[in-house]
């Protein structure tokens, strides 16, 4: 009657199915011609690459409850008896204690392991894995985008390095300003940022504190809606606190833009 390992002799000379060279790939059992066939499908054949996949979540069950475990007393005379040797050694010197023997059986063992995990994955339906839960989230809620709100532009109030120092969206029908700004330190001295609209040929209107830390809505009087057209510019300057908002800017300006199409 033939051996196991005979069988797997005989087997091998029949073209292996995808699903088997999939799971010898995963196992390593492969040869290096082999394995470089088997990566090059994995990068060209999709399906091939599935089998893969599969079975390596297979083996990743194994590989989490796998435990060391030591062998048993029998193990080492079963090695010596298919070698056809005695199965107790005569005495504690010779072959059985030599270094090279162990290493040898050792490496016998494993290709014994490997083959009886290949003839399995033949003829074996493969192991479940453990149930997995899955839980459903919430889809977040998103209110729908009007078109004017995708389409509205922004406009970006530069330093004078040309750094950003604010983005900034208007909603002239809204009577709102959204400045967004790029984070920097508080002017030393304690003054703030201030807010200017200047319609083209026209004195400066100012809209208020602006800050420099987080991004914030400014409320536009019904008097001034008018003013926040192309062409009108953008302007931060750096005011004192008392008095804001102010009829006219007296500090240093922080960062300007010009209002695109709206």
């Amino acid at each position: 009657m033939s051996s196991p390992i005979d069988r797997i002799e005989d087997d091998n000379d029949l073209p292996p199915s995808d699903d088997l060279r999939a799971g010898e790939y995963v196992l390593g059992v492969l040869d290096a011609q082999s394995r470089v066939q088997a990566q090059a499908r994995i990068a060209s054949d999709h399906s091939f690459a599935a089998l893969v996949a599969q079975w390596e979540d297979r083996f990743s069950a194994w590989m989490t409850r796998a435990e060391p475990v030591a062998p048993s007393a029998h193990v080492w005379p079963r090695i010596r008896s298919e070698l056809g040797w005695n199965a107790v050694a005569s005495s504690p010197t010779g072959l059985w204690n030599s270094v090279g023997f162990w290493r040898g059986a050792t490496a016998l063992a494993a290709a014994a392991s490997v083959a009886a995990i290949v003839f399995g994955l033949r003829g074996a339906a493969p192991v479940p894995l453990p149930p997995q839960v899955v839980v459903q989230l919430p889809t977040p809620q998103v209110p729908p985008q009007t078109e004017e709100a995708v389409a509205r532009p922004v406009t970006v109030l530069a330093t004078d390095d040309g750094a950003t120092g604010w983005i900034a969206r208007i909603d002239a029908s809204g009577g709102k300003v959204l400045m967004v700004p790029v984070p920097r330190p508080a002017d030393p001295s304690g003054k703030v940022d201030e807010l200017w609209v200047i319609p083209a040929g026209q004195a400066p209107i100012s809209l208020g504190f602006v800050s420099n830390e987080k991004a914030h809505s400014i409320d536009v009087p019904a008097s001034v809606r008018t003013a926040l057209i192309a062409g009108s510019t953008l302007a931060v300057t750096l005011e004192a606190q008392e008095g804001m908002p102010h009829s006219a800017p007296a500090g240093p300006i922080v960062a300007k833009g010009a209002i695109v199409t709206i």
